[in-house]
């Protein structure tokens, strides 16, 4: 009975630990949302792939003596792993990083550096267990890989279950004491009979339950909506509801009442009636409006830039994508339209409104005229045939994060270009879209949408596109509105008299004179004017180029409406530091690329630095393979299996309507099939003998970049005909759709290794330490590349990196004599 104990596998708590780290690594990226943005998805990836990949390494230094102790290194990792979980997070919680200093203070690089390096720490852990695993039992090997590869695929979409039960720190309790009941799964599972062991460990898994609550408070961002507004006297928050889609949170002051009305006329001689706000992932706010006993006290909603359309005729039927609170619901019910249709993404928010605060906000919800729609805005639309005389889109984020750029990396696909056009097929002859926007100094957002604008009509076959535009702005926002058709002369005269009565101002308007415009909310320049004039006129393109901000329309393909940074306006924003430079800045753009840096930096340090050191000590033959060819193959493959999920998970986000969701499904994926096609090489290993090249390396590399070229063609139009599909639907879609690209994507790795096992055993820990480096940069470059060229160029460099790898790779150099 010993002996069968001791010969065991650790199946169970391979799958579990494998399981809990996925699952962590998905609950770090919704965490970050909170406490940061959501862009640290990037990061949280990479900084997983290090922590991979300096296990590796240190594995292949270690190797001898940890196997030989194998049962109490094992045990140990994997309780350190679960341990480390909580951990690591709450230290990395207090390390003091501003990314608003990044570029000011050398500080905030090192507490970033820090934040990283603690964060992987855990993914160290699990991965030293797993590797010690798959090595005592080689023998057995496919049965541990196998248990490995379906823990991470559950635990990556089980972690998605377990957000609508629980709330995100409860959640990493649970995973960190799940991570220690693997540690006990293991003590059982190699047989280790020591009832201390099994007392110390099983003390430690309740511990995560039991530790004080002040410790476990999530640290958010003091630059986030939410923390701002706590500061003021008498707010607090009144509720807090949480899901996969965002972590909610009510507020209201006692003391000063809030009033949330962007855009609201300085003529204005009402103000709005009490109001919550309502804050996602501390983001926002948007506001739930208490219903007063006299109509009249919702005027102030007549005054705000967004009430334009309603006074070029009354809509009988308006789209609100985004309806959040209701604001823009209530605008329309209250300045008559017939009928509304409210979308919105994440029905506790519509829960909200329609029940909670039901009696609070007057019911609008359950109005007669309003049809609340609980979807994804792009997913209704291409389902959905109807056509509406007012598209309404809201200000949607929040004014403090999009002002000092903290919104750069945001993908946000209702404001591309195939989105704009999506909206124009929607809406009834002579109907209107209307883009609402904050103004900045200098003009960014308002330029860029009406740009968009522009594009999107043109690609609609329109000649007429400056007849069918009118923006106009107050002293926080803007107005963009574009016609299915021209304005008429009545239509023009209405929007003079409806600025003029609220000292609006002009941006643009078809036949407007100069002066007519900056002569309200007056600026040092009619910049505004001036910008329109000039993405209307035939210098367009000279002047997107010669401009200080990124003002290129966004499209499905580059997603970042908010990303405005330009390198070579970077050294007048740093002069202007202490005089309003930060919020010019993209910061999250720039610590994107501090990540870029600070991984690179880290991945050679821990992972290639030390082979690098043990191979000169140990002095390999590389006489029957060369190690440019193990350098050039290894990198190129840890680059490109990076690029194309990296790629599909910003391609699902439209498809899956949220970030968290493409991450899982897409990690799930991949792991699953690249697994199955890693195990479905071994046929072909060792069956080229001294060939130059096995039979196995050239049809999965064709086949990636045919499916890659296929993908790029046809990807966009698939999704857009199976966006109706039910949650569910897509998901299997999605799964399908990786599953034969994943399953390529898997062999050429383990064929490389096969071939220096069978001819250079002695590199196989320096290919190992090469992927692992480009892995961890991959993930944070392929972002980069996207934002200025692309995810189809991303894919692109995929395809050329396979084709490079399949070229390089590292065959056996002939025999001394010939043979």
């Amino acid at each position: 009975m010993s002996t069968d104990r001791q010969q065991r596998l650790p199946i169970y708590s391979v799958a579990l630990l494998s399981a809990t780290a996925l699952a962590y690594e998905v609950l770090l990226i919704r965490l970050f949302s909170i406490i940061q943005w959501h862009h640290y998805a990037y990061m949280i990836i990479s900084l997983a792939l290090l922590g991979y990949g300096a296990s590796g390494t240190f594995l292949a230094l270690a190797f001898k003596p940890l196997l030989r102790h194998f049962r109490g290194a094992f045990i140990t990792n994997v309780a350190l792993f679960g341990l480390a979980t909580l951990g690591c997070f709450l230290a990395a919680q207090r390390i003091p990083f501003n990314p608003e200093e990044l570029l000011y203070d050398a500080g905030q690089w090192l507490n970033l550096i820090g934040m990283y390096l603690v964060l992987s720490l855990p993914f160290f852990f699990a991965a030293n267990a797993i590797g010690l695993a798959l090595a005592q039992y080689r023998d057995r090997l496919a049965r541990v890989y196998a248990a490995d590869l379906m823990g991470a695929g559950l635990g990556s979409l089980g972690v998605v279950l377990l957000l609508f039960v629980l709330f995100p720190m409860p959640a990493l309790q649970l995973l960190s004491a799940m991570g220690v009941v693997a540690a006990l799964v293991a003590l059982w599972e190699t047989g280790l009979r020591s009832r201390a062991a099994y007392l110390l460990l099983a003390c430690l898994a309740i511990t995560p339950a039991i530790i004080p609550a002040t410790w476990t408070d999530l640290a958010i961002s003091p630059y986030k909506d939410l923390s701002q507004t706590l500061r003021v006297t008498g707010t607090r928050v009144v509720r807090q509801q949480s899901s996969p889609l965002g972590l909610i949170s009510v507020v209201e002051s006692s003391v000063i009442p809030l009033r949330h009305a962007p855009g609201l006329s300085l003529n204005a001689t009402s103000e709005p009636p009490e109001q919550l706000g309502l804050f996602i992932d501390g983001n926002g706010p948007s506001a739930i409006t208490r219903i007063p006993d006299d109509p009249a006290g919702l005027d102030y909603l007549d005054q705000l830039t967004s009430a334009l359309p309603y006074h070029l005729g009354t809509p009988a039927s308006v789209l609100v994508p985004g309806a959040g609170g209701g604001t823009s619901v209530l605008q329309a019910l209250h300045l008559g339209a017939q009928h509304i249709d409210a979308v919105e993404l994440n029905a506790q928010i519509v829960d909200l409104v329609h029940d909670t605060y039901g009696a609070f906000a007057g019911d609008i919800y359950r109005d007669a005229r309003v049809q609340v729609i609980t979807a994804e805005a792009r997913g209704f639309l291409a389902r959905d045939d109807r056509r509406y005389d007012l598209i309404q889109i809201p200000i949607l984020d929040s004014f403090g994060a999009s002002s000092t750029g903290l919104y750069a990396l945001s993908e946000d696909y209702l404001y591309t270009v195939e989105a704009l056009r999506e909206y124009l097929r929607h809406l009834t002859p002579g109907g209107f879209l209307a883009i609402n926007r904050w103004v900045k100094m200098p003009p960014r957002d308002t330029l860029k949408a009406l740009a968009t604008a522009i594009d999107a009509l043109e690609r609609s076959g329109l000649e007429d596109v400056a007849q069918r535009l009118v923006v106009i702005r107050g002293w926080q926002t803007s107005t963009l509105l574009v016609k299915n058709g021209t304005f008429s002369p009545e239509e023009l005269a209405a929007v003079r008299r409806f600025c003029e009565a609220r000292s609006f101002d002009l941006v643009y308007l078809p036949g407007m004179a100069a002066g007519e415009a900056n002569r309200f909310n007056l600026l040092p320049a009619p910049y505004l004017f001036a910008g329109a004039t000039q993405l209307l006129g035939p210098a367009r393109d000279d002047f997107l180029d010669r401009y200080k901000f990124n003002l290129r329309p966004a499209s499905d393909d580059r997603p970042y409406f908010f990303h405005f940074f330009r390198w070579s306006t970077l050294p007048e924003i740093i002069r202007l530091y202490g005089q309003g430079g930060v919020p010019l800045m993209d910061i999250g753009y720039l610590v994107l690329v501090a990540t870029l840096v600070q991984a690179s930096a880290a991945s050679l340090i821990l992972i290639l630095l030390p082979l690098w050191v043990y191979h000169l000590q140990r002095r390999p033959d590389t006489r029957r393979v060369g190690r440019g060819r193990v350098l050039v193959y290894f990198a190129a493959l840890g680059l490109a299996f990076l690029f194309i999920e990296i790629a599909f998970i910003q391609k699902l986000i439209l498809f899956l309507h949220h970030p968290l969701y493409a991450v899982a499904v897409a990690l799930t994926a991949f792991l699953l099939f690249a697994g199955l096609g890693s195990a479905w090489s071994q046929r072909f290993q060792g069956a080229g003998g001294n060939r130059r090249r096995p039979p196995g390396i050239a049809w999965p590399v064709a086949a990636v970049v045919a499916l890659c070229a296929l993908y790029l063609a046809t990807l966009d139009n698939v999704f857009a005909e199976l966006m109706q599909l039910p949650d569910v639907g897509r998901v299997l879609i999605s799964i399908l759709l990786i599953a034969p690209l994943a399953f390529c994507m898997g062999m050429p790795f383990p064929l490389g290794l096969a071939q220096l096992g069978q001819h250079a055993p002695e590199l196989m820990p320096w290919a190992w330490g090469i992927n692992g480096c480009a892995s961890v940069i991959s993930t944070v470059l392929a972002t980069l590349l996207a934002m200025h060229y692309g995810f189809t160029a991303v894919v692109a460099c995929a395809g050329l990196l396979y084709v490079l790898a399949a070229v390089s790779f590292p065959r056996a150099r002939p025999e001394p004599n010939g043979t």
